[in-house]
């Protein structure tokens, strides 16, 4: 049941997943991951997670959250086994699992989750706190989250990973060792905890026997950072990694013709779009609608989503998942290069124009060229500049960024958390905003009436394709690979999820 239904109905929410059965073998063997980013200390910490899904790879593995998505189940208890909410919407009560522990072997307690909510800096968390009159911890054993005013989102926010908030870090360990040792060794209430991590190398991690849901079968986990693609390939072909993340189209379509790799296309809610940020400056050329409106017409989507994810992704005119609640389908732009020069020569530009640089995270680099060739095929010249993907993060919150912006995100959520990100002018990404979209989002941040609410929220939609603000690309679809010891990689096993997990249930091959 979705959290606004429950919050209309005034029902008690109280889900219980079966615990573990029997005596489990000892974990036992080794995968590892060829990954396509950097990892960074930061990703290790649920408190400064971003507007992405990847640090979720590793908080699966090092943390655990009150809930969280589980195989078949948008939301399933985890460090909390049951959760109700007050009829009037203003109260969420949770009872802590007795079980859980951190790897430290001291229990999950009331105050760790009240302690972690408030040391939460990450994407929506001041949404959050703005909400949030209380926690009450008076009780043994229980959690009180008393909001303000009815927020039909809460759980949306707080239970999915459209934020990090509800991910329970050791209230007595980050005191002890200070956020910076924190990051350096992080401890959690996950199914793996910290071994070793090595920059721009590796990360390792290590099974909990005793972690409340079950034991993983896989004793070691390695995460091996490997950026380039091909690379990543012969790591998997050599059998020097198990599983490699995120290929191209024509190294994905190499996997799929391989013996004993298997191709795993895997979708998400990842949508990518560029960001025109200094669109709300005068002086750009982005101010004017007809050049935004021109690049939009510039792309060749189909060609593109041919080559780089072998047609899987899907092609959208929106930076909002398709899946998503309050989605609305806004007409696709048709590819027109001779439409594009068009509007250009309209607005001053015959000739095209220098439009700067365009930043993208590192490992979208493949994605990103295709689409400064069809936009300089039109006049629109730009310069790519890639960044690592921590780098790229703190750029673009600290507003750094200029000219264009491949942007993206992978977290769940619905419509309206995806707007408060990135369109809404107080958003953690947004270099600027319109006021009749600003109203709007207020507006609708406040409606309890589910249907009126969508009405506003799709109202925004339609304004973010009437003003052209960005060009949407596709909502990606990864080409994941792995090899011939793996006998669950994990992947899709949460919907809408692109990478293993959960990582409890990944297996080894016996050999």
């Amino acid at each position: 049941m979705r959290p606004h239904a429950a919050l209309r109905a005034g029902l008690l929410l109280t889900l219980v997943l079966l615990g573990p059965v029997g005596v489990a073998a000892a974990p036992e063997g080794q995968l590892t991951w060829a990954v396509h980013f950097a990892l960074a200390p930061t990703f290790f910490d649920p408190a400064e997670t971003p507007g992405l899904i990847t640090p979720f790879m590793l908080l699966y593995a090092l943390h655990d959250a009150l809930v969280k998505p589980l195989p078949g189940h948008r939301l399933a208890p985890s460090l909390a086994e049951s959760w109700s909410v007050s009829p009037d919407g203003l109260v969420y009560d949770f009872v802590l699992r007795k079980t859980a522990r951190f790897h430290t072997g001291d229990p999950v307690t009331a105050e760790d989750v009240k302690f972690s909510f408030e040391r939460y800096r990450g994407i929506s968390g001041q949404a959050l706190k703005e909400r949030v009159a209380a926690i009450e911890t008076t009780v043994p054993g229980h959690v009180r989250f008393r909001l303000k005013r009815p927020w039909p989102d809460f759980l949306t926010y707080y239970g999915t990973p459209a934020t990090g908030a509800g991910w329970i870090v050791p209230r007595k360990y980050v005191e002890k060792v200070g956020e910076e040792g924190f990051r350096k060794a992080p401890v959690g209430a996950g199914p793996y905890r910290f071994v070793s991590f090595t920059p721009g190398v590796e990360l390792v991690l290590e099974a909990v026997e005793g972690y409340w849901r079950k034991a993983p079968s896989v004793k070691r986990l390695v995460f091996k950072v490997v950026p380039d693609p091909s690379t990543r390939l012969a790591v998997l072909k050599r059998g020097e990694a198990d599983i490699g993340y995120a290929f191209d189209g024509e190294l994905g379509d190499e996997v799929r013709r391989t013996p004993q790799l298997t191709l795993r296309p895997t979708p998400f809610v990842s949508t990518h779009w560029l960001a025109f940020v200094d669109q709300w400056d005068p002086k750009s050329p982005w101010h004017d609608r007809r050049v935004r409106l021109a690049a939009n017409h510039a792309v060749n989507h189909q060609a593109i989503n041919q080559a780089e994810t072998l047609g899987f992704s899907r092609i959208t005119g929106s930076i909002i998942p398709s899946g998503f609640e309050f989605f609305w389908p806004p007409p696709a732009y048709p590819y027109d290069p001779a439409r594009a020069r068009h509007l250009l020569a309209e607005a001053g530009y015959p000739s095209g124009f220098d439009a700067g640089d365009l930043w993208c995270d590192a490992a979208t680099t493949g994605y990103a060229e295709p689409l400064i060739n069809d936009l300089q095929a039109v006049g629109i010249r730009t310069r790519l500049r890639p960044l690592e993907r921590a780098a790229f993060l703190k750029a673009y919150q600290e507003k750094k960024l200029k000219n264009v912006v491949y942007s993206l995100s992978g977290v769940f959520g619905n419509a309206a958390t995806r707007l408060e990100a990135f369109v809404a002018s107080s958003g953690i990404y947004a270099y600027g905003g319109y006021s009749d979209i600003d109203g709007l989002f207020r507006e609708q941040s406040a409606e309890l009436d589910v249907r009126k609410r969508e009405a506003i929220v799709q109202r925004i939609q339609q304004l973010i394709h009437e003003k052209a603000m960005y060009l949407p690309i596709w909502q990606l679809v990864l080409l994941h690979g792995y090899g011939p010891r793996v006998a669950e990689p994990g992947l899709g096993l949460i919907a809408d999820y692109p990478w293993s997990a959960p990582y409890e249930d990944l297996k080894l091959k016996d050999r």
